[in-house]
C-alpha cells in the first residue's frame, strides 16, 4: 500500500510554506511524530512541548509542508534563535513516513533555508545531527563541518538536548563533543568565498581582453 503512494506522489503535490494560526491543528500530531521518530532511531531530542511549536508558529519561525488534495501533514520544520539572533538553527526537520522517498526533506530544508538568510541575513546558521542524509543537505546548501565551539554557548540551547538519550556523553566532555555532527554556515565566509571568485574571474577577463588587442604600432621617425 505505502509502495502504491509512493508510486503516485510526486514532490509537486505538496505545498510548503510558512507556517501560520491554520496550521495549529497539527501540532499534536507533530509532537507524536518526534516521539515516535526518536524511539525508531535510538538517538535525538525524544520530545518537542506542543505550547513550543505553537510559539514557533505563531512568530512565523516555522514551516511546514501539506500535501494538496486533502491536507494532510506531510513535514515541518522550525527555526531557533540565540545570542540576540547571532546563531540561527533550523531545527526538527521531519516528514511523515507516508512521503519519504520524494526529496521533500530537502525542499523542506532548502525553503526554510531561504527564508533564514533573508530573515537573518548576518546570524550564523548552524546545525547538530546524527543524521547521514541532514548531512549531505547540510552540505548542498553551504555548510560546513565544526567543532562544537564554534556554536552558540547559549546554555538554553544545550538544555534542549537534554530529553536525548546521549545527552550524558555531552555533558562528560563539557559541550566540547557528542555523537552529533556540527555543521555551520557563515555567510561572511561566503561573502568572502564570493568575492574571491569575482575577483579572480575579473583578473581573468581583464588579461584575455588584453591579449586579443592588437600591438600599437610605433612609428619611428628616420633621422637623417
Amino acid at each position: 500500500m505505502l509502495l502504491e503512494r509512493l508510486t503516485l506522489e510526486t514532490i509537486n503535490d505538496f505545498e510548503i510554506l510558512i507556517a501560520n494560526n491554520d496550521h495549529h491543528k497539527y501540532v499534536e500530531e507533530l509532537c507524536a511524530l518526534y516521539e515516535d521518530s526518536a524511539k525508531k532511531r535510538g538517538t535525538g531530542i525524544a520530545k518537542r512541548e506542543a505550547a513550543y511549536l505553537l510559539k514557533n508558529i505563531d512568530e512565523q519561525k516555522a514551516i511546514i509542508a501539506i500535501r494538496k488534495k486533502d491536507g494532510d501533514l506531510a513535514g515541518f520544520c522550525y527555526i531557533e534563535t540565540w545570542q540576540g539572533k547571532d546563531y540561527v538553527v533550523n531545527s526538527g526537520l521531519i516528514v511523515k513516513e507516508d512521503y519519504r522517498k520524494l526529496g521533500l526533506a530537502f525542499k523542506i530544508k532548502q525553503f526554510s533555508f531561504d527564508y533564514t538568510t533573508k530573515k537573518y541575513p548576518q546570524a550564523k546558521i548552524f546545525g547538530i545531527t546524527t543524521s547521514l542524509p541532514v548531512m549531505k543537505m547540510n552540505s548542498k546548501l553551504g555548510y560546513k563541518p565544526v567543532t562544537f565551539s564554534e556554536l552558540t554557548q547559549d546554555d538554553t540551547f544545550w538544555n534542549g538536548c537534554k530529553s536525548c538519550v546521549n545527552y550524558d556523553i555531552l555533558t562528560k566532555t563539557n559541550k566540547s563533543n557528542c555523537l552529533c555532527t556540527a555543521m555551520l554556515y557563515n555567510p561572511k565566509d561566503v561573502k568572502k568565498k564570493n568575492y574571491e571568485i569575482k575577483k579572480s574571474v575579473t583578473k581573468k577577463v581583464a588579461a584575455k581582453q588584453t591579449g586579443l588587442k592588437p600591438k600599437k604600432q610605433i612609428n619611428k621617425k628616420k633621422t637623417k
